[in-house]
């Protein structure tokens, strides 16, 4: 069965949003699934975060499927141009790169997001792309998703109203993204 990483972001934790939820209905059906904490927003650093992730390398092989939430998008993209064997899928939700606009998370995620990506190797480093947004989300904009599904080659699924895709939002569970990630484990 598949290893699932779950990688949250800035400001939150394992504890938040739907990755509880999540986590407990994969171990239902026999993954492993890890969702590891990184210092946020003290200590915020993409090499802090490389450093927490280090833990985890060894479960990073062609069964993997990793998940991303808001910067945790970004995160997960440097860890693809850094992997040794190819993963089965991600799933980026809320994801963007480049800035927001919004002063305080651009200066916390600015050496996550405001980088030149390996579009190649990450492409080579992941056989499916999921790239999930939701088309009234207050931080990140529909064309910040679009930028990364085109980056990947890949198409964006849109949620109506779905805000930001996290607990503020109404999202506690994400069974849209769990169907999906069923066909992948």
């Amino acid at each position: 069965m598949a290893n699932v990483i779950i990688v949250h972001g800035t400001g939150s934790s394992p504890q938040g949003n739907w990755f509880p939820w999540l986590k407990a209905e994969l171990e239902k059906l026999g993954c492993t699934v890890f969702v590891p904490e990184f210092p946020t927003p003290k200590g915020q650093s993409l090499e802090g975060w490389l450093k927490v992730f280090r833990k985890y390398d060894r479960y990073v092989d062609k069964d993997t499927v990793l998940i991303g939430h808001s910067l945790g998008v970004a995160f997960l993209l440097s860890v693809l141009e850094r992997v040794q064997r190819p993963v089965k899928a991600a799933f980026f939700v809320a994801g963007f790169i480049g800035l927001l606009r919004n002063r305080d998370f651009d200066e916390l995620n600015k050496a996550f997001t405001a980088k030149r990506f390996d579009w190649l190797k990450i492409k080579k480093s992941c056989r499916r792309f999921y790239v999930i947004n939701s088309d009234n989300d207050p931080y990140v904009t529909l064309a910040k998703g679009e930028e990364l599904a085109e980056n990947l080659g890949t198409h964006l699924i849109i949620l109506k109203n779905a805000g930001h895709i996290n607990k503020d939002s109404g999202y506690m569970t994400i069974e849209s993204v769990l169907e999906r990630i069923k066909k992948e484990i």
